[in-house]
This record gives C-alpha cells, sequence and structure tokens, in this order.
C-alpha cells in the first residue's frame, strides 16, 4: 500500500493562500489574525456557527471524540465546503498544544475528516512551539511569537474590561462600541509592526482602561458570575451555546480568567515536570526564558488594569499559590490545577457563583473540576458552583434551567 502523501504549505503559497483559522475569542483572534497579516499572511478567523457545524463534526469525526474537537473540526470542514473558498488557495491552521490531553490530537482528526470530505489537498498548518507538523512556508519566529503574545495582552485587557463595564452602561452597546474602535486602532499598530513594541503596549495598555473608566456608569447591584473550565468550552461561543450572552439578560457581571494565565501555566508546566520527573536541561532553560518574558507582559497588563476604579485580577504566581495543598502542581493534564485555583481565585475576588463550562467525558476537567469541589468550598464557604456538561446532544434550554436553577441558591 502506497502511503499516503500530506500536502505542503509552501514558501509560494504565503502569498497565494487564505489561512483559516477557527475561532474561540473574539477580541483575541482578531487581534491574532491582524498579527498573522502583518507577517505577510493572508488569514481569515471563521464565524460561522450554529447546528450545521455541529452535524459536520459528527458526520466526519467519531462521536466519542471530545466536542472541542468535533466543533473546531466540524467549523473548518463546514467553511471549506460552503463554496465560499477558492479550495486550491485556502489552508487551514490549528494549535497543537503538545501535552496530554487530546487536543494534541485535534490535527491528526482534522486531517483524516478532511481526506474523508474529500478536501485531502488543502494545507493544514500546525501552530505551536514544540516544532510538530512543521510546514517550510510557515515559519514561527520570535518577532510573530512577540506579536502573537501582544494580542494576547491586548485581547485579555479588552475582554477584562469589557466584562467589567457592559453590566452598567447607561447606553445600551456603548462598551461593544468602544470595544470595536480599540479592535480598529490595534490592527492598525499591529499592521504598522508598532504593537508589539514594549513602549506601545504600554501606551496603548494604559489609555485602553482610561477610555472605558469615561463611559457614562448605572449604579446597580448585580448577580457576579465567573466562568471556568476547558478552554474552549469556557471562551467559545459555539461551545457553550452562547453563555455570556445568557448572563448578560440574566442581570449577570461575569468574569473570565485571561488566555495570559493559561499560556503561562503551559510554559510552567514544564518546569514543574522537570523538578518532579527530570528531562532536558536545555528544554528546561527554555521554558525559564518564556515565563521571564511572559511575566514582564503580564505586569504590564496589570499594572495597566489598576487604573481606577478598575481593580487587577489576581496575578498568575498568586493563582497558583491559591491551589498549593489543594491539589498537586503535577496535576496538570488540559487545564489541571490551573483549573481548581481559578475557582478559588474567583470566588475570593467576590465571583462567588462559578460555572464550571465542561465537556462531556473530559477526563482532566472532571478532576480537576467537579472533582474538586468538596474541597473548594472547604476553603471558599461561600463559593456557589456549577458544573455544566456541553456536547452535541446537549439541551440548551436545560443547560440555562440548570443555571437559573443555581442562582435561586445564591444568596445576594
Amino acid at each position: 500500500m502506497s502511503e499516503t502523501v500530506l500536502p505542503v504549505f509552501t514558501k509560494e503559497m504565503k502569498a497565494t493562500h487564505t489561512i483559516l483559522v477557527p475561532n474561540m475569542l473574539p477580541f483575541h483572534f482578531a487581534l491574532l489574525r491582524s498579527a498573522l497579516q502583518s507577517c505577510g499572511y493572508k488569514a481569515e478567523i471563521l464565524q460561522n456557527t450554529g447546528r450545521n457545524v455541529i452535524e459536520t463534526g459528527l458526520k466526519y469525526v467519531n462521536s466519542d471524540i471530545c466536542y472541542p474537537a468535533l466543533l473546531v473540526i466540524g467549523q473548518i470542514i463546514s467553511a471549506l465546503e460552503s463554496g465560499r473558498y477558492d479550495l486550491s488557495k485556502t489552508a487551514v491552521m490549528l494549535s497543537q498544544t503538545g501535552g496530554g490531553c487530546r487536543a494534541s490530537n485535534y490535527i491528526y482528526l482534522l486531517r483524516k475528516g478532511m481526506e474523508k470530505a474529500g478536501l485531502g489537498n488543502v494545507p493544514i498548518i500546525s501552530l505551536n512551539v514544540n516544532g510538530m507538523n512543521e510546514q517550510p512556508g510557515f515559519e514561527l519566529n520570535l518577532t510573530m511569537i512577540k506579536k502573537f503574545m501582544a494580542a494576547i495582552i491586548y485581547g485579555d485587557t479588552l475582554m477584562y474590561l469589557a466584562n467589567k463595564t457592559r453590566p452598567y452602561e447607561t447606553i445600551k452597546g456603548a462598551v461593544d462600541e468602544l470595544a470595536a474602535k480599540w479592535l480598529n486602532k490595534l490592527e492598525t499598530a499591529f499592521m504598522e509592526g508598532k504593537a508589539q513594541a514594549t513602549g506601545t503596549m504600554k501606551q496603548l495598555s494604559r489609555a485602553l482602561p482610561e477610555d472605558f473608566a469615561a463611559l457614562p456608569q448605572k449604579a446597580e447591584h448585580k448577580i457576579k458570575v465567573g466562568i471556568v473550565g476547558e478552554i474552549y468550552i469556557k471562551y467559545a461561543g459555539l461551545g457553550n451555546n452562547n453563555l455570556e450572552q445568557f448572563l448578560q439578560k440574566q442581570n449577570c457581571e461575569y468574569m473570565l480568567p485571561g488566555l495570559l494565565n493559561f499560556i503561562m501555566y503551559c510554559a510552567d508546566t514544564y518546569l514543574t515536570d522537570y523538578k518532579l520527573y527530570g528531562g532536558k536541561f536545555f528544554k528546561y532553560g527554555i521554558s525559564k526564558m518564556a515565563m521571564f518574558y511572559l511575566k514582564r507582559l503580564e505586569k504590564i497588563m496589570l499594572s495597566a488594569l489598576s487604573t481606577p476604579p478598575f481593580k487587577p485580577p489576581a496575578s498568575y504566581e498568586e493563582t497558583k499559590a491559591l491551589a498549593k495543598g489543594v491539589i498537586g502542581y503535577g496535576n496538570n493534564m488540559g487545564e489541571g490545577w490551573l483549573l481548581t485555583a481559578e475557582m478559588l481565585e474567583l470566588a475570593k475576588n467576590g465571583y462567588n457563583n462559578i460555572i464550571c463550562a465542561q465537556p462531556f467525558g473530559c477526563l482532566p476537567n472532571h478532576i480537576a473540576g467537579r472533582g474538586m469541589l468538596n474541597k473548594i468550598k472547604e476553603i471558599a464557604e461561600n463559593a456557589n458552583i456549577l458544573p455544566i456538561d456541553y456536547d452535541s446532544s446537549a439541551s440548551k434550554v436545560n443547560q440555562e434551567n440548570r443555571i437559573n436553577a443555581g442562582y435561586r441558591r445564591i444568596k445576594i
């Protein structure tokens, strides 16, 4: 039997091909697109949602696979089958964490699904820092990494400020309008090659909260809700049945931990593994330098979010300290100990009502999320934690009814 020849993303394709990227976080991914474009690539963030995406995923992926994989693959194949794209000039991009979670294998499932759909000639680019599935036409160099990290810092800042101000806006839509204005401004900074410069990041990060602080706000009491869980399900409206929109209608102020926390957790994981199990000292040194760089970026963001009337979220190290003695740092599959720590951090900051959004059957999430509830409630006695499972057959109405029923237990 002849070996399958995988399509290659060549250097020439950089000028001719559009790279399709599945969506997860609106602010962040819009800026990541700008970062890619500023490096000379054509990129588009997929916006197709709805039942068709789920059905496409079910058609080309085994239904036993985790729900985020089904959705991401369904979104990509559904877009490719839509007729909107010239398939001879299209590529797709998918991130690969390289850890023990099944997310590391999404790319192989995607390749198999695309071949089954007759789309085997479309190149797949893996976005990772571990050198997996390299393509000659895509180079993740230091400049691109800096631009991507700047996009994450700006995205986290925008997300935090929007979530803090939107529930109290006096003019409906004012927060989203201001966020869109800032997205345009930041996208321009990326295209001009300035966004990733330290000076620019400090300047823009300070100006962002000043603009949001100037918005007229009404003094009302809101139910404070924290959202944690598996990274895709907690962030993507496609994965959590538009949970954020639902909470907005329920008179809530909701908060999500930033994406930077997860990036730092991934870099920190190798440091922990090295201490526990040994490993390559070179990789340990690279991870150590990465953490130093990420903490510098975090400092810029937290300093900006200290602008009155805002209070910054806990730093990564402060969040990590909350898990000490509660769950071992060696528990780092999926979101691992970070999930437990984020629930404790949210409860500590007044977000006692916490939704733990998890894919049905996700083992790491159920251990570090649902499995830690009793221990968390021993420490944070007022915590009202509601695990919600999401999969292709789960009813949105039932999920929302469970959340509403959970609110009735809340002492506001």
